[in-house]
């Protein structure tokens, strides 16, 4: 399940050369983030960690190219999931078969007598391939979030499919406003993020994570 995690962190750095100091620190509150700069420069081949750098890029396409390698859809992969093993789906992710090269879709199912059950499914071919039981501490957040919901992951997903190829759809059983939420990706790597209404099936774009995500850039 996707926790929301809010880090508050404080960096220092100095570099010595020359006779001159460089520092730069932040800190963090309720309201925001606060930069404090004092006699501080930056030179322009200063790179900070948190930046939008080649990693973060190799990973984007690493997700497209996983969406694009897929001929099993998220809704069929669910659909197939279930067959072999009754439940409620909770969540599915086109991912790295144990980080090897293999992708498989990861389906989490909850059986009626609350296990659960770790199914994978062959993204070429919808075969499942096995599955094992995982063990949840949060059966009773994922059981309240879903009485009187109308819409399933399977439905979810096929709803977040009108915005791009769907890689993951996971149910958000925290805070208010529970909901699915679904990633999606398109042609060239672009992806985004949205929440799925739980009753109504309406798809509108996850904003919180959108603002989470500039907050870190800017951090």
């Amino acid at each position: 399940m996707k926790r929301n995690i809010v880090i508050a962190a404080v960096t220092a750095a100095a570099l010595i050369g020359g006779g001159t100091a460089t520092a730069l620190a932040t800190t963090g509150d309720d309201g925001g983030s606060a930069r404090q700069a004092a006699n501080t420069r930056l030179s322009d081949d200063d790179v900070r960690d948190d930046q939008d750098g080649p990693d973060a890029q190799d990973d984007r396409d690493d997700d497209a190219a996983r969406a694009s390698s897929a001929d099993v859809t998220a809704p069929e992969a669910i659909a197939s999931a279930l067959k072999h093993t009754s439940g409620t789906a909770v969540s599915a992710e086109l991912d790295d078969e144990d980080d090897s090269d293999k992708v498989i879709w990861k389906v989490d199912v909850l059986s009626g007598d609350n296990t659960w059950h770790s199914v994978s499914v062959d993204p070429s071919n919808g075969k499942v391939l096995g599955s094992h039981t995982d063990d949840e501490d949060d059966t009773a957040q994922v059981r309240a979030a879903l009485k009187g919901a109308s819409v399933t992951a399977e439905e979810a997903a096929k709803a977040a499919g009108g915005k791009g190829t769907v890689t993951s759809v996971d149910l958000d059983e925290d805070g208010k406003n529970k909901s699915w939420e679904a990633e999606t990706h398109k042609s060239g790597g672009a992806e985004q993020d949205w929440k799925i209404d739980l009753k109504t099936g309406k798809v509108t774009a996850d904003r919180s994570d959108a603002q989470d995500d500039d907050a870190d850039d800017q951090d």
